[in-house]
């Protein structure tokens, strides 16, 4: 989640739902979600999709998906699984294909 003072005026109202690293993803693809968790049982929920997945410890669990248009989807964890519980907020970006080809080749690159 980011900090207030990292989000300028427009995404103020956003600030339990803004992460300083979205997922970002290709729309109209087939896309597969692998999911786990490395404490305790977190709920992976974008409304907008109408997903809820839950990742639990030494489990892998998995949701298939598909964006129809293109924009910013906001979800957070709906277990509760700690004292930050209400501080887990999900971004998903979905974007062109051909943006989302040249995200990866960006990212893939050594600096």
């Amino acid at each position: 989640m980011l900090q207030i003072a990292d989000l300028d005026q427009f995404y103020k109202p956003l600030r339990l739902l803004e992460v300083d690293n979205r997922m970002v993803l290709p729309i109209n693809k087939q896309i597969r979600i692998l999911i786990t968790s490395a404490d305790v049982i977190h709920s992976w929920v974008i409304p907008a999709f109408g997903i809820k997945i839950d990742a639990c410890p030494g489990r892998l669990n998995e949701v298939g998906l598909r964006i129809e248009r293109s924009g910013v989807f906001y979800g957070q964890c709906s277990e509760l699984c700690g004292i930050n519980h209400g501080f887990m907020p999900i971004s998903v970006e979905g974007v062109d294909p051909f943006i989302y080809e040249i995200w990866s080749l960006y990212c893939s690159l050594e600096i």
